[in-house]
């Protein structure tokens, strides 16, 4: 007996109209309009959320080039770019990675000069005489180089945003990066790092450190290719030639994994730690002090970590220029 037509249901978007995208923690075939609606309803919230952000404000964007900080500088160029007492600027980081670096500052370049935004690039060599490249080619060197580039990007953002007087620093952190970090410091047990995680409320400011905000933390990293793609944005999307060592990837395929089983996997590590945040945000040894030699804020005794790392490749921060 011959078997007849198999009709299959197409999916489609709420509207009618076909589908760009199908976010499977919530089951929702999106078109391209549903699709940057849900994301710009996403990123409004958080920013609320992590706020307030009153008048005469700066916020300073860290701004790679790749395609988070590009999102992250341009929702929020979109949000305030009517509010003439709130003042947004960049700031970029040039590590001295030859190949890779030059190409991602122009990249984000390219959007300061095009929204009209100030821009400003501060570099390691500046900070600590060295490049990531010496570094990374350091026989004697003790750690991987993302050990020493992530306290070194920390310092220089933070040293940035001072200078030009910022009251908050935007990165552009997206979900998968937010729950990576949750999960490696609930395995480590590293309960003073988790409750040092951003976005740091407004009332709960260290000496020294400008509050970080992180708009995307809520938005895959998938998603945010995606809007940038049909936004028709530009950005730099090569991979650092170093971050094949990171131990971060070992977490990042983990959750991969898990969240391809368990759909929502990363909203709801997420989710937890904003329950658990207020709890420990409080703890003595999760408090920043002026670093001894830097003057920059640590966690730690005597000399920060920054000042440790650099000093054993022969480097030297340079002192911090406080403002206040």
């Amino acid at each position: 007996m011959r078997e007849g037509p198999r009709w299959r249901r197409v999916a489609t978007c709420k509207c009618g109209a076909e589908p760009v995208y199908l976010a499977r923690y919530s089951g929702h075939h999106l078109c391209p309009k549903h699709f940057l609606e849900s994301v710009e309803k996403r990123v409004r919230k958080e920013v609320r959320k992590q706020g307030p952000f009153g008048l005469d404000k700066t916020i300073a964007v860290a701004l790679s080039g790749g395609k988070d900080s590009v999102v992250t500088l341009r929702l929020l160029h979109e949000a305030f770019r009517d509010n003439p007492r709130l003042r947004l600027v960049a700031i970029s980081v040039d590590e001295g990675i030859a190949g890779y670096r030059p190409a991602a500052l122009e990249a984000g370049a390219a959007h300061c000069r095009e929204l009209g935004i100030e821009h400003h690039i501060v570099s390691y060599q500046q900070t600590a005489g060295l490049t990531m490249d010496v570094v990374a080619a350091r026989p004697d060197r003790a750690h991987l180089p993302c050990a020493y580039c992530g306290v070194l990007r920390r310092v220089n953002l933070n040293q940035a945003a001072r200078d030009v007087g910022a009251d908050f620093v935007a990165t552009g952190h997206n979900l998968d990066d937010t729950a990576q970090s949750i999960l490696m410091n609930h395995l480590k047990g590293d309960v003073a790092r988790l409750a040092r995680m951003a976005p740091h409320p407004p009332d709960r400011v260290n000496e020294g450190l400008v509050p970080r905000i992180l708009p995307l933390r809520a938005i895959p990293e998938k998603e945010v290719a995606l809007y940038a793609i049909l936004k028709g944005w530009d950005f730099h999307d090569g991979e650092c030639p170093y971050s094949v060592e990171a131990t971060r990837g070992r977490y990042r395929d983990m959750l991969l994994e898990l969240e391809a089983q368990e759909p929502g996997t990363r909203h709801s590590l997420l989710a937890g730690y904003d329950r658990l945040a207020p709890l420990v945000r409080g703890l003595e040894d999760a408090k920043l002090r002026p670093c001894d030699r830097c003057g920059e804020p640590t966690s730690g005794k005597g000399e920060c970590r920054a000042c440790t790392l650099v000093g054993s490749v022969g480097g030297k921060l340079n002192s911090t220029s406080r403002s206040d």
